[in-house]
């Protein structure tokens, strides 16, 4: 599997690296923003693992990039997966065409998950509450339930 990380933040990428390191995982590094779409076309990765902070470029202008050359045919689709600040920016993981993302701090279960579950072709999101499953029933009659969100 092929990684690229773009981030300027040594302990992100020793934190990826030691959670997601094995053999036949190869890394490529970014520390700009700018050069990630020339890596992604040297390289073509199986995923890209975006800060939100790249340089002077942010994670979420650099995969609508992604996404831009994508749909042009200048680049092939690569996958997502963003690193946010804070719960706050979900908005913009949301928006940006990203396939996961994970609010730092990062532990390895939560890479290993998120990237396990891109590279099956899925999504993993965090911070966005799940949808609340409706009994057909229940929703029948004209009873008030409480639901707690969270």
């Amino acid at each position: 599997m092929e990684i690229l990380i773009a981030t300027d933040a040594s302990w992100v990428v020793n934190d990826i690296t030691a959670a997601l390191g094995a053999d036949g995982v190869n890394f490529t590094v970014c520390s700009e923003g700018r050069v990630v779409a020339d890596e992604v076309e040297k390289n073509a990765p199986d995923l890209a693992i975006l800060d939100m902070q790249i340089g002077s470029m942010g994670g979420m202008a650099v995969t609508m990039a992604l996404r831009l050359d994508e749909s042009s045919g200048l680049l092939p689709h690569v996958p997502v997966l963003m690193l946010l600040d804070r719960h706050a920016d979900l908005h913009l993981a949301r928006r940006s065409g990203a396939q996961g993302w994970l609010i730092k701090p990062l532990d390895s279960l939560r890479l290993k998950r998120a990237v396990a579950a891109i590279d099956d072709g899925g999504t993993y999101t965090e911070g966005v509450p799940a949808p609340v499953a409706v009994d057909e029933e229940a929703s029948d009659s004209t009873e008030e339930e409480t639901v707690n969100a969270g």
